[in-house]
C-alpha cells in the first residue's frame, strides 16, 4: 500500500550556513564596527548578542534573509524576549523541530475533514499517511501544502 510520511525539520547543515554568512556580513557592516555582535548556534536555539536591541533587530533582519535564500523556512523559529545586561543585549531563538501532538491532530482531522480516502497515523514526530491510490496520497499532499499551519512541512518516504 503507497505511504508517505509528514515531517517537520530543518536542514541543519543549511542552517550552519546561514548563520556563517550572517557573522560575516555583520563583521563587515559598517555600523556594526566595533560592536562585537554574533550569532550563534546553541543545541536547539540561536543566540543574537550585540551592543543594543536596534542591532539585535538588525541581525534578525540579516538571518532570516539568509535563512530564506537557503530554503529554510522561517516558521520552524520561536523568539524569545530581548534580554538587557551589563550594557549587551541578547536574544534567543529557538528551532523547532518535529510535530507535537497537537498539530499531529490537527493534521490527521485536516485529512480526515477532507473525505479524502487516506488512513493518517501519528508516530512520534511524524505522521505516516497511507492509501490505495498513489492519486489520493498526491491529493492529500496538495491539500496539506495549501493549508495554513504553524510549522512547515515537509514530505518524505513516498513508496508505491
Amino acid at each position: 500500500m503507497p505511504s508517505f510520511d509528514i515531517v517537520s525539520e530543518i536542514d541543519k547543515h543549511e542552517l550552519v550556513n546561514a548563520i556563517d554568512q550572517t557573522n560575516r556580513e555583520v563583521d563587515n557592516r559598517f555600523d556594526f564596527k566595533g560592536a562585537d555582535a554574533k550569532v550563534e548556534q546553541e543545541e536547539a536555539a540561536l543566540l543574537l548578542q550585540a551592543q543594543n536591541d536596534f542591532q539585535i533587530k538588525q541581525m534578525k533582519d540579516i538571518l532570516y534573509q539568509r535563512m530564506a535564500k537557503r530554503g529554510i523556512d522561517i516558521k520552524c523559529l520561536e523568539e524569545e524576549e530581548i534580554e538587557t545586561a551589563n550594557m549587551r543585549c541578547r536574544q534567543r531563538i529557538k528551532v523547532r523541530q518535529g510535530i507535537d501532538k497537537e498539530q499531529a491532530k490537527e493534521i490527521v482531522r485536516k485529512l480526515k475533514d477532507s473525505k479524502i480516502k487516506v488512513q493518517a497515523a501519528v508516530q512520534g514526530e511524524q505522521v505516516r499517511v497511507t492509501g490505495k491510490k498513489r492519486d489520493d496520497l498526491q491529493e492529500a499532499i496538495a491539500l496539506l501544502r495549501g493549508a495554513e499551519l504553524a510549522i512547515p512541512l515537509q514530505f518524505n518516504n513516498f513508496r508505491d
